[in-house]
């Protein structure tokens, strides 16, 4: 019977398979990444195709706060467009954000499919524990970004030279608040980084927790720079946050840390005075022991281990002389 050949072999097992043991080639290497290229961006479009639909809807969504404030019952919420051209590249621009989103799954996996062989077991499972975190933290930051928007743009307004209402120009009204979004989803992702430095062996609990000072003056430093509201409401309630992520960070490292030491030593976590407890069955010594010492201990195991004393050949072994020495040690001078 005809074997099948290598090549028919090769093919039939999974590129992840040949990039994990490395037997894949530099150019195949090239032409997986073109071919996960090509899906996530045909994924992406896709998305587009939806967001055109639905960018109308996620615009008056994003416009409600700042409608809230011109809105008047004379008059409707306004906009001051700069050329007939900016209404149609704005829907484009809005759909490429939801076809982003919408397709996030996917060109996510595409680019974990790519990565993924070059780890190791261990490291692909704390991705998945990372990524798990990652998602609901920036979620829970654009929910502050958009709550911080209506507060934002109301000290903005009415810190200004003028009271009157103020007309802005959509385009970059929509910059705005993907950036405040951007910032503040990214920034809640600083727990991550540091539980990934905790659990990788490079920064321990305590290491972490020595440094809070730094931590909350790089944390009100990182809002007043990169939070696009120059008002104090948002760059205050982002340190903070930032704040209380940091030390919630650190607590699970402490819990890390604990089940590390735990699984090193089983004894690590007992009192000093605590006694360490006695097995019940009985040790190889006991039973090679006769069973009349066997219950006297160590001192049985002493009694029996004395050698007998070596005596000459021409004298009784029953009993010595009268008068005679009972040290042992003689008989061996006669000897």
């Amino acid at each position: 019977m005809k074997l099948p050949s290598l090549a028919w072999a090769r093919r039939r097992r999974s590129s992840f398979q040949r990039a994990a043991d490395g037997s894949m080639t530099l150019i195949e290497h090239l032409l997986e990444l073109r071919s996960r290229l090509f899906k996530a961006t045909v994924a992406v479009a896709a998305g587009m195709v939806v967001g055109y639909l639905l960018a109308q809807t996620v615009f008056d969504y994003l416009a409600q706060p700042y409608c809230d404030l011109v809105q008047t019952p004379e008059a409707e919420c306004s906009w001051n467009w700069l050329a007939p051209t900016d209404s149609f590249m704005l829907r484009i621009k809005i759909a490429l954000w939801i076809g982003l989103v919408v397709a996030a799954p996917f060109w996510l996996y595409q680019l974990w499919a790519f990565i993924a062989p070059g780890l190791h077991q261990r490291e692909r499972r704390w991705a998945y524990g990372f990524g798990a975190l990652a998602i609901p933290l920036f979620a829970a930051g654009t929910a502050l970004a958009y709550f911080v928007l209506d507060k934002g743009l109301k000290f903005l307004f009415s810190a200004g030279v003028t009271d009157d209402p103020q007309l802005l120009e959509p385009t970059r009204y929509i910059s705005f608040v993907t950036t405040l979004i951007l910032a503040f989803g990214l920034s809640f992702q600083f727990p991550v980084f540091l539980l990934l430095l905790n659990v990788s062996g490079i920064a321990s609990a305590r290491k972490l927790l020595a440094a809070w000072r730094v931590v909350v003056f790089l944390c009100f430093a990182f809002a007043a720079v990169f939070t696009p509201d120059p008002g104090p409401f948002g760059m205050i309630l982002l340190a903070l946050c930032l704040c209380l992520l940091y030390f919630l960070a650190v607590g699970a490292a402490f819990l890390n840390d604990r089940r590390r030491a735990r699984r090193r030593d089983p004894l690590a976590e007992l009192p000093d005075d605590q006694p360490s407890p006695l097995p019940d069955t009985p040790s190889p010594l006991d039973e090679e022991l006769d069973p009349d010492v066997a219950g006297a201990g160590i001192d049985a195991t002493l009694a029996q281990s004395v050698p007998e004393p070596r005596r000459s050949p021409g004298r009784s072994s029953e009993s010595p002389a009268a008068g005679a020495p009972t040290d042992p040690r003689r008989y061996d001078d006669l000897i």
